[in-house]
């Protein structure tokens, strides 16, 4: 999973080129179309409405290894939403007057096709602006804030220690701004289910636990500031008044923003009616089918999408039958599933030393796909990656797994972030399998390399498209197998009850909300046909009720991916070399399934002659 979202994509729009491993003259050939006259200005044109809209997002800004309005949150009311919206429309129309098409190349032509329909998703997405709960169990300002300020926010002289002081004071406006908008939705109908409000509430009260608010050891920011200020070279007086000032900030507007949002919850939590899907909210069946067309790029319909969940879990578990098969294992797939979630032999244990393991076998999988990928990539990335732990003050709302991108300029690595709240939920065969989905060569080699590309507008190294983007994650997983990963068969069933989790997703995002399953509904099918323990079942549910349609956009990428892979596998035949495969998903950045396809049959048709 990546953490993106609309704001997040808006934040991010504002490298160095990635190393060749491998020479590839006839691959370079095949996808480096002749360029128009018009060509680099367009790319200067795109690049700078790109850092236009950048400019209205400090957090966005800093996420890029900016230091520009370093001392500011972004502006979470409706009013911004609105004027980036305006922006990005004017820019619109003003390539339209300014580039022929006739004057533009192959790449270029892709770019202005590709501006053009993504101000046409946005506007289309922007109806349904207020559908979108700003707190629920997939996160909130609360725990994001600080996530941000530890992680993004560097601190490297003094003007940055202020400035991260200014944005613990700006914390209150960004609580007074979504409180407001939790009102305004609650007011059209529009409230969150049952079940956001306790974990929101959990989560929140962990940043503010610790000192200066209690008598406790230092809260999670605190520490992190302290920590900052005191690798500063700067005299001990100004570091005393920095950290006497962030006190301050914590204890005063930080700690009001946190009051702000705990009584927007108390007055919004009685009017919560139930944990229903999409069909339960004003308008919720265009509402529902407009996030699945955002998420998956295509005009499946719900019905679809449900049907083909249904065929690959059974497909799925036809596989995971065959390597039980394969090791002698006499059970039922229920009773393996059983034994996955609850034999000692496939935990860690419930401790430190626990989570400690798990994170060392992670990057053991890591490092062994590593070694492997010159054999299976033309290119890498060049951004480190790292492996962490979610941190406690957010485990509750924080996913199982995710991916965090890296700085562009190399300041910050590519996190693959898990979950490790409770070992005994967690199991040892799926751990290469995340690792590979999460990491190498799933988001890290997408995702950071789609940000070191060079001739192509910001706005697509820095893009997102659900379906390529966790598609090509999914895809990864079983790649890993070909790269030597899951030489325990334990582990290749592990992999397999990842790939069926994502194709229990189709069935149960769509029953959620077209077909108005209950949660207790969703919840019992999630159990009855995949592994997962009862903890992340019931998260994974709970993440699907607050986020409609993202849930399908995984098994619809990866099986158009594999599918793209067997249709050049058969054009080609013994031409077919999987790096440049994977070179021309991956060399334009992130894009709709349809475009990848284009990109795809072009490949194939210059590689035959």
């Amino acid at each position: 999973m990546v953490r993106i979202d609309r704001r997040t994509y808006v934040r991010m729009m504002g490298g160095a080129a990635a190393a060749a491993l491998v020479p590839a003259p006839l691959l370079a050939q095949a996808v480096a179309p002749a360029a128009g006259p018009d060509d680099a200005a367009l790319l200067a044109f795109l690049d700078t409405a790109f850092d236009a809209q950048l400019a209205l997002s400090p957090q966005g800004q800093t996420s890029l290894g900016l230091k520009t309005n370093n001392d500011k949150l972004d502006d979470y009311t409706d009013a911004a939403a609105q004027k980036s919206l305006a922006l990005e429309q004017s820019q619109l129309a003003e390539m339209k007057r300014r580039f022929p098409l006739a004057r533009l190349g192959a790449q270029a032509k892709l770019s202005y096709r590709l501006f053009e329909d993504q101000v046409a998703t946005d506007a289309r997405q922007f109806r349904f602006r207020d559908y979108a709960f700003p707190v629920s169990t997939n996160g909130s300002p609360a725990g994001e804030i600080p996530v941000f300020l530890i992680n993004e926010h560097r601190v490297d002289n003094v003007a940055d220690a202020r400035a991260y002081i200014a944005r613990l004071r700006d914390t209150r406006r960004v609580m007074q701004e979504v409180a407001a908008k939790m009102r305004a939705q609650a007011a059209k109908g529009i409230v969150p289910p049952k079940m956001v409000f306790a974990p929101a509430r959990g989560d929140a009260r962990k940043v503010i636990t610790g000192a200066p608010f209690d008598g406790g050891a230092d809260s999670t920011v605190l520490a992190d500031f302290k920590a900052k200020v005191g690798k500063l070279d700067a005299p001990a007086a100004t570091k005393t008044q920095l950290i006497a000032d962030a006190v301050a900030a914590l204890t005063g507007p930080f700690r009001q923003g946190f009051d702000v949002l705990f009584a927007a919850l108390d007055a919004i939590e009685p009017l919560a009616k139930g944990n229903d899907g999409a069909w339960s909210l004003p308008g919720g069946d265009a509402y529902y089918q407009a996030r699945l067309a955002y998420y998956t790029t295509t005009d499946l319909t719900a019905d679809q999408i449900h049907q083909l969940g249904l065929d690959q879990v059974k497909a799925i578990h036809g596989e995971m039958q065959a390597v039980m098969t394969r090791i002698g294992y006499t059970g039922t797939l229920q009773q393996l599933f059983a034994e996955l979630r609850t034999s000692p032999r496939f935990k860690y244990s419930n401790d430190e030393a626990g989570r400690q393991h798990y994170l060392a076998d992670a990057r053991a999988a890591i490092a062994q796909t590593m070694a492997a990928a010159p054999r299976f990539f033309r290119r890498l990335p060049k951004a480190a990656l790292e492996v962490r732990a979610v941190e406690p003050w957010r485990q509750e709302t924080a996913a199982v797994a995710f991916y965090n991108q890296p700085a562009p300029d190399g300041s910050r690595p590519g996190i693959f972030y898990v979950n490790l709240a409770d070992m005994t939920q967690v199991q040892k065969p799926q751990v290469e399998g995340i690792a590979h989905h999460e990491g190498a060569p799933g988001h890290h080699f997408q995702i950071a390399r789609a940000q070191e590309l060079t001739g192509v507008p910001k706005f697509r190294r820095f893009g997102y498209y659900g379906a390529y983007t966790e598609g090509w994650g999914l895809y990864s997983e079983r790649l890993a197998k070909e790269m030597g990963a899951y030489a325990d068969p334990y582990a290749e069933l592990g992999m397999l009850s990842l790939q069926v989790w994502r194709a229990c997703r189709l069935v149960l995002d769509t029953g959620v909300h077209a077909k108005r399953w209950s949660r207790d509904q969703a919840i019992a099918y999630f159990t009855a046909n995949a592994p997962l323990s009862q903890r992340d079942v019931v998260k994974e549910v709970d993440r699907y009720i607050n986020n409609p349609g993202q849930a399908t956009s995984y098994m619809v990428g990866q099986l158009r991916i594999a599918a793209l892979r067997r249709k050049a596998e058969a054009a080609l035949g013994t031409r077919f070399q999987l790096p440049d495969f994977h070179e021309v998903v991956l060399a334009s950045g992130a894009l709709p399934l349809g475009v990848l396809e284009e990109q795809v049959d072009a490949w194939i048709g210059a590689a035959k002659g």
